[in-house]
């Protein structure tokens, strides 16, 4: 079994992210780089979050290999035996062999870096632009990136400026390499902090609200008067950007030099808006450069980065807006045939997509009544009360994960315990619990944030190429502070437990912090209490 859970794992972990990637990208309107690269952005950032529970099992029988090793012992099969106290080292079902992890996690780590600080931004900016052609497409985000590149390069030439000249300092590659990972950390934690607070709260609030039908239904009619207001917003919008390339169409005629930028725009447009722009205009009309004035090439680029925001604005507006009207009017079935005396469930509209046939057959009107009717409200509650308490076991964890003697963590409680009986089901399952809940809180807010119109996650295939790009910078940046957040609450990181044991692998790539004490022994330990005042925030 040795490597096959990790195995295992990369398969399943890969299915996941392309599953969610289809949920809300467009793999057949979208670039090929954009999917690939969101994808792949995804992928290891999910990955972390999967293997790290091995590494934590595989750390916790070397260290009791290596104790075995320093006593007399006796070798017996698939454990190892202390011979004075009779201890058992069991090797776990998913022993990871030594050797591969540290790979595993350089390959990984230095993967999700170089995509979320160089390539994924570039490729923002190309996505962004209005070119015409890749060349074209590649200036602009040249151009776009450079004072982005400049202000990091800068920092860092001043640092190594400071570091020659100053004779107290005689920092090697290992040390600069653990102060950029230092860097990169503590840029994560301070965003992760304040994703975490709002999570922490309001995840278990919506499952108790979810209950709800009263509160549901006055919700989606909220949701509903908003998008309305953004839809028409949007549908005005689409005019005014049309309106202007109905313009440019009818002055740059088939034999200008510019021609082939507008045929480009126009096929940005939607259907309706081609027809009848290809009705109005005599397209063999020559132009006449001395008695017209024409828009320029950077004109067009600008028009086209218009057409293709404001199209996909309204192309995602108008499917929010028909999913809206299906909730709400599913909500309004639900409120009437809670008092039915038939006990089925009526609907006043069908769904326009056709229905499985084994979900038909077993979800039948009377199980759709019970579940929607009288078990949700229930299970919603539960599940909500389940989460609140993880919730709180997270913040008093956050508070108190820095006290060694004693322990007061729960969650280095619970490891602690099984670690004395090496249970590594249970050690595992709740490091994945553990680090799972704390990566829900913090992704969940990363797909429910919304900057203006620039970043949006928006479901059933209508986020943008910008926004897909943006969110796997944002899980790139996050995911190594969590998984260093989660060593630290479970006490696996030596930098809190102050013991001189065998480190995880994980932590490993990531040097050793103490050459910046301040950080290691101030930042890290302290910022994440911040979260206490975040989550009242969020409460009130």
């Amino acid at each position: 079994m040795s490597g096959a859970a990790l195995g295992l794992e990369i398969v399943f972990v890969f299915f996941l992210a392309l599953f969610l990637l289809h949920r809300y990208g467009d793999f057949k309107k979208q670039h090929r780089l954009v999917i690939i690269a969101t994808l792949l952005a995804w992928y290891l950032c999910f990955l972390i979050v999967f293997i790290l529970p091995l590494d934590v099992s595989t750390t916790i029988y070397n260290r009791c290999r290596l104790a075995v090793n320093s006593s007399p012992a006796e070798s017996n099969g698939s454990y190892v035996t202390l011979a004075p106290s009779k201890q058992k080292c069991f090797k776990p079902w998913s022993y990871i062999p030594n050797g591969i992890m540290p790979i595993f996690w350089r390959v990984v780590y230095w993967t999700s870096q170089f995509l979320t600080w160089i390539l994924l931004p570039f490729m923002q900016s190309y996505a962004r632009s209005g070119g015409f052609s890749i060349t074209g497409k590649i200036k602009t985000a040249l151009i776009e990136n450079a004072i982005y590149y400049g202000t990091y390069l800068l920092i860092f030439g001043a640092f190594l400026i400071y570091v020659a000249v100053n004779p107290n300092f005689n920092l090697q590659w290992n040390q600069l390499q653990t102060i950029g990972i230092a860097a990169a950390n503590t840029w994560g934690l301070f965003l992760l902090v304040l994703l975490l607070g709002y999570g922490l709260v309001e995840i278990p609030r919506s499952h108790w609200n979810g209950a709800k039908r009263g509160y549901l239904l006055m919700k989606t009619y909220f949701k509903a008067a908003k998008l309305m207001t953004e839809k028409a917003d949007a549908e005005e919008n689409l005019e005014d950007i049309m309106e202007e390339v109905r313009k440019v169409s009818e002055s740059i005629k088939y034999n200008h030099p510019l021609r082939k930028c507008v045929d480009t725009i126009l096929k940005k447009c939607p259907a309706e808006y081609q027809e009848r722009m290809g009705r109005n205009m005599d397209d063999y009309e020559d132009f006449d450069e001395r008695q017209n004035s024409y828009p320029n090439e950077k004109s067009l680029v600008k028009l086209h980065k218009q057409v293709i925001y404001s199209v996909q604005r309204h192309r995602r507006t108008q499917v929010q807006w028909q999913i809206l009207l299906e909730q709400a009017f599913y909500l309004e079935d639900v409120a009437k045939n809670e008092t039915s005396a038939t006990r089925q469930f009526i609907h006043t509209f069908r769904s326009q997509e056709p229905e499985n046939k084994i979900i038909q057959y077993f979800y039948t009107p009377t199980v759709e009544w019970y579940w929607e009717c009288l078990l949700r409200p229930w299970f919603y509650r539960v599940l909500a009360v389940v989460l609140a308490t993880f919730s709180v076991i997270v913040v008093w964890s956050e508070c108190t994960f820095f006290s060694t003697k004693p322990v007061l963590s729960l969650f280095a409680v619970f490891i602690q315990l099984a670690e004395k009986t090496y249970n590594y089901i249970y050690i595992e399952m709740a490091c994945f619990l553990t680090i799972f809940f704390l990566s829900i809180c913090v992704y969940s807010t990363v797909f429910r944030i919304r900057v203006f119109n620039y970043y949006y996650l928006a479901s059933h295939h209508q986020t943008d190429a910008y926004s897909l790009l943006f969110s796997g910078m944002l899980f790139c940046r996050l995911t190594p502070p969590l998984c260093l957040n989660f060593l630290g609450l479970t006490h696996m990181d030596a930098t809190i437990s102050h013991k001189d044991d065998q480190p995880t692998a994980y932590t490993s790539i990531m040097g050793s912090m103490k050459v910046l004490s301040f950080i290691a022994d101030g930042f890290y330990i302290y910022y994440p209490m911040l979260v206490v005042i975040l989550c009242i925030a969020t409460y009130f």
